[in-house]
């Protein structure tokens, strides 16, 4: 009985009805959206370094991620390759970050294809002109290059000489000295990576290497990595925390107007109900149901919005990875349902006290 109550009131006013459940989708939807585009970006930056194949990364004594300068000398690899037979290959590069989430990389090709193991180059060519680039798959998809197209890096036109795999540590690459002579870095590299002949002689080697290299920052790979996502995620969670705020808000407020206004709809309908012998918990069981059932489908259209705007963004902006977690998708619903029930309790206690005479006589 109450279940085909509940179910008559929501087809009553379709148009509330839906916009109601839109509402509680959207807020699923932004939560989703906001946490796969910062664990996005932060696995397709993992999944570029690790694509080097170095085991051990040297770079300035800086706090973040971010690297803006280039202070270590050109003459380093070969020296740690002379002291350390444990290294079988050490490399620079130079790098620049224009303000666009991506990086610009200088370096020697055939030094950055012996240290990954090779790349594949779907078009065209690695570079061999001073203001030719090789950019990745990805960035030819965004910015709709191809080979010969001409952009402009750092105030300079380039032109694409090769579009290659993507994962391979930078989405853009430019020829090391046409970067130390736009940047002034000439002798020197942003950082240097190290390849081992033995992964797993890594962390004796590290402790040497700090010893030689007091003013550098010397750490492995998959502890940068660590180390860069705790960063990244403490600062995205910021502005994460804030998104789901205002979602929360704005699904809380919709609910209570909507299921506001229905009881005010619906006055006559409780003051039968409250005459007939309906106490107190069944009015607010039946209100509470309705705003249930609303999130619910809500929560479901939340999901579907989610994958749609997942597709709609990596056609659109290809740079932009989203990743949908599931345990997010569990937090998103659980956060819906809180929001949703918290914002009917003022409506379905409004309902639970009305005067059942007064009720009837509402016109």
């Amino acid at each position: 009985m109450i279940n085909r109550l509940v179910i008559r009131n929501l087809f009553h006013r379709p148009v509330r009805t839906g916009l109601t459940i839109l509402a509680v989708a959207l807020e699923v939807m932004m939560i989703l959206m906001m946490v796969g585009v910062s664990e996005g970006l932060l696995r397709e930056s993992q999944r570029r370094t690790r694509g080097v194949g170095a085991d051990i990364l040297i770079r300035p004594q800086i706090s973040g991620a971010t690297i803006t300068s280039a202070d270590i000398s050109e003459k380093l690899p070969e020296v740690l390759m002379q002291r350390f037979p444990e290294i079988s290959f050490a490399m620079g590069s130079t790098v620049f970050t224009p303000g666009d989430l991506q990086t610009i990389t200088g370096i020697d090709w055939p030094e950055l294809e012996r240290m990954s193991g090779g790349i594949v180059v779907f078009e065209g060519r690695p570079y061999a002109a001073d203001y030719e680039c090789v950019i990745d798959e990805v960035y030819a998809q965004q910015k709709q290059l191809g080979v010969g197209g001409k952009t402009v890096l750092m105030n300079h036109e380039f032109e694409v000489s090769g579009i290659i795999e993507t994962g391979k540590m930078s989405r853009i690459f430019i020829p090391l000295e046409t970067m130390r002579e736009l940047q002034g870095w000439q002798g020197k590299f942003s950082q240097i990576y190290v390849k081992l002949e033995d992964s797993e002689q890594a962390r004796g080697v590290i402790d040497r290497l700090k010893a030689l290299l007091p003013n550098l920052s010397v750490i492995s790979v998959e502890d940068f990595l660590a180390l860069a996502a705790t960063n990244i995620r403490q600062m995205s969670d910021q502005f994460v925390n804030v998104i789901i705020s205002l979602a929360l808000v704005i699904g809380f407020i919709v609910v209570l107007l909507a299921m506001y206004t229905a009881i005010l709809e619906r006055t006559r309908e409780i003051g039968i109900l409250k005459a007939l012998g309906a106490s107190k918990t069944y009015i607010v069981g039946v209100v509470m149901r309705e705003t249930v059932v609303i999130c619910l489908f809500g929560i479901l259209l939340g999901y579907g919005l989610s994958f749609l705007g997942r597709a709609a963004v990596a056609a659109r902006f290809p740079l932009v990875p989203v990743i949908l977690l599931p345990e997010w998708m569990v937090w998103a619903a659980l956060l819906a349902v809180v929001g949703s029930v918290i914002g009917a309790l003022y409506p379905a206690w409004k309902a639970a006290e009305a005067d059942p005479i007064e009720a009837l006589a509402y016109e």
